[in-house]
Order: structure tokens, then sequence, then C-alpha cells
């Protein structure tokens, strides 16, 4: 098993831009003299952040901290950050940098980042196209260094909007590390011996290429069926709707990757494989004291695979049956024959049925009116201390 090693916190292993460090210290040295983040929207807080960012010689002169100036010259709540928006979609440069306020990533502020966009499989970019940048970081401010911070999103700036066009950035360094630190280990200790072949031990360039090839289709499904993601986002931002919304997509990226002929097939089964362990297993123990909403997603997978043939536990081990491509075509089938009914009936009405499909699989507290993990894998998170 190989991984990367030598890794500096600052350029996250590979080799820094030129001129980049001094820049790093510049912005780290203003983000801890920013206010609480509840005035980072305010005119005076604002003001004094342009004037610090003016005295700071080598941040100052960078040409997507120009357009980040020009936007927050005349910001009131409300407007978009056009001009900084429009030089990262318009890939200038491989340069990031704003005032960033998202409740899920506390480390990100005023933060800056270099990064190096990997390549895509002609076909893959064109057949599933969305504005999807897989990324590997070459350099960064202190609120990169986050671990949570695995992507970036447009509604993650100051400005909290997000057109078609704006750019979302995955940090596919982090899901390598991420996979080795967590998902290899369980894979190791809960599935049957043989069950991912292509990724079980493989070298990080692999899973590099797996996981920007998921962040592509992901982003690609979000956009399609009967109730895509942004428009019915408000009706699946419930914890357990908002799960079943990843797994939703996740699951059509799986049977496009083992359906799709004009996909290398051997990159494709990679990742076909890379997703499922992913999903099904390292998403299931994720969240601290209760599931989050990507592992009540999971535990859903996980019970409707065990109860529809897909899979088999004995003795502490997941056994994947042949079956299990047929029973994932079936589950998004029934998520796709509820979502349909959005053209003949009420949102709330759909919420309900997507929500009671959801609860079938899960173990839900009604008491504490939140779920709970499922036995099999409360125990696995206790003893691998993941």
């Amino acid at each position: 098993m190989r991984h990367d090693s030598g890794r500096n916190e600052k350029t996250g292993g590979r080799a820094p831009d030129e001129g980049m460090e001094a820049v790093f210290t510049e912005v780290d040295a203003i983000r801890r003299e920013l206010p609480d983040r509840s005035s980072f929207r305010d005119r005076d807080t604002l003001k004094i952040l342009a004037e610090r960012i003016e005295g700071s010689p080598e941040l100052s002169r960078r040409p997507v901290v120009r357009a980040f100036l020009e936007d927050i010259g005349s910001f009131t709540p409300g407007d978009r950050l056009d001009a900084v928006k429009g030089h990262i979609n318009g890939r200038r440069d491989n340069h990031l940098f704003s005032l960033f306020d998202a409740s899920y990533f506390p480390k990100l502020s005023l933060d800056y980042l270099t990064y190096e966009e990997l390549p895509a499989d002609p076909h893959l970019a064109q057949r599933y196209a969305s504005p999807t940048a897989p990324v590997v970081i070459t350099g960064r401010s202190q609120g990169f260094t986050s671990r949570v911070v695995v992507a970036l999103f447009p509604e993650n700036h100051i400005d909290g909007l997000q057109r078609p066009d704006d750019l979302i950035f995955y940090f596919i360094d982090k899901f390598v590390e991420r996979h080795n630190r967590i998902t290899r280990k369980m894979i190791d200790a809960v599935m049957a011996e043989g069950s991912f072949p292509r990724i079980q031990g493989a070298p990080d360039e692999r899973i590099r290429q797996a996981s920007s090839w998921w962040v592509r289709l992901h982003e690609y499904h979000h956009r399609q069926g009967d109730m895509p993601i942004p428009e019915f986002l408000p009706a699946k931002k419930y914890k357990p709707l908002a799960g079943l919304e990843e797994l939703r997509v996740d699951v059509s990226a799986m049977l496009a990757l083992l359906n799709d002929r004009a996909l290398p097939r051997e990159e494709a089964h990679t990742a076909y494989e890379y997703i499922l362990a992913e999903r099904l297993l390292r998403y299931a123990v994720e969240g601290i004291p209760r599931p989050n909403y990507d592992a009540v997603a999971s535990q859903l997978l996980f019970g409707y695979l065990g109860e529809h043939g897909g899979i088999r536990v004995r003795d502490g081990v997941i056994e994947l049956g042949a079956a299990v491509p047929t029973v994932l075509a079936e589950f998004l089938g029934e998520i796709q024959r509820i979502e349909a009914g959005i053209h003949r009936d009420p949102v709330e009405a759909v919420r309900k049925r997507l929500l009671e499909f959801t609860n079938r699989y899960t173990d839900y507290d009604p008491v504490a009116r939140d779920y709970r993990y499922v036995p099999f894998f409360a125990e696995v998170k206790e003893r691998l201390g993941v």
C-alpha cells in the first residue's frame, strides 16, 4: 500500500506556486484580526478588511484579490460577488480567494488557495457535463487545512449565492487521505475477501482518479431527475432527505459507470467500487454522537441492500452478492417513482413519501426525534475508532 508522504501544511504536499508562501502568511495574519462572522457583511467590517488587504504587499497584487476588492468596495447583502466569481469561473489562473461563511465549514473565513485541476476522460466530461472542478491543493491559507473542508461551493462565499455556471471545487487530495484513514480500515475489517479487488490496497493515484470521476458524476446527477438540485433544494434540506438526495445521485453514478460502455471499462469499474465502498462503509459511521445526513443515507442503503438480497452479513462480515447492480437499479427506481409524483402532488406530499421510504430502512428514534446508528455500524464505529 502506497501513501503520499512529506506533506506540507500550506502546500498540501505539492510544490508551492512561486512567491505564494508570503501571500498565505499575509492572509493568515489578517484572518487572526477578523471580527465575529456575524459581522462579515457589515460595511465597516469590509472597509477595514479592504484597507488591511491593500496594505499587504504580496496579497494585494494578486488578480483574484483585486477582483475581490472590487466586489467588497460596494457590497451590500443580496449582492453577488461578480468580479471574484467571474475570475474563478473563468479559470483565469489557479487561485481562489474570498471571504467565506458556511456553518458546516467553521474554519473557513478569509482564505486563499491555489490548485491543480485534474484531467478528465473526454467522454465523461462531455456526457456528464457539470461545473465541477476536481483539484489537488498546491498551496493554502489556514482555513483550507481543516479536514472537513473537502469541497468549496459557490454559496460558501459571503454572498451566499449560486448560479448554474458557478464552479464547484472538490479537493481530491483530501478524498484520498480520508479513504486511506477510514475506508481502507473498514474494508479490511468488515468486508468479505475480494469484495473490492480494484481499490483494496490501491495506490493513491488510482484512488485519486476514482475520486475525480465520482465528483463529476455526482454533480451531474444532482441536476437530473424530477426533483433536481438546486431547484428542489428547499424541499430536501431536512437531514434524511438531504442524505437521500446524496444517495440518489451516487447510485445514479454507480449505474452509469456500470452501463455506459463508452467509458473505459477498468477505470469505470474502479470508480464504481470506490463509490460503493465510500457510500456503504465510510459515510455510514459519520457524525458524533448521532448519524449525520450522509450516515442516515448510507444506513438506508445498507438496509435496502440487505433486505433485497444485495448483501449478506455473516459473523460480522459483509458479503456482496452478484445482484448488487440489480438491487441498486431497483432502489433508484423506487426513488424515481416517488419523485415523479411532484408533477401531480404538492411538494409536502412527495416529501412525506420520501421520508417514509427512508425511515423504512433506518433506525429512527421518535423520542429523540433523530436517527441512531444501526447496530452493525454502531459496533464497527466503536471497535475501529472511526
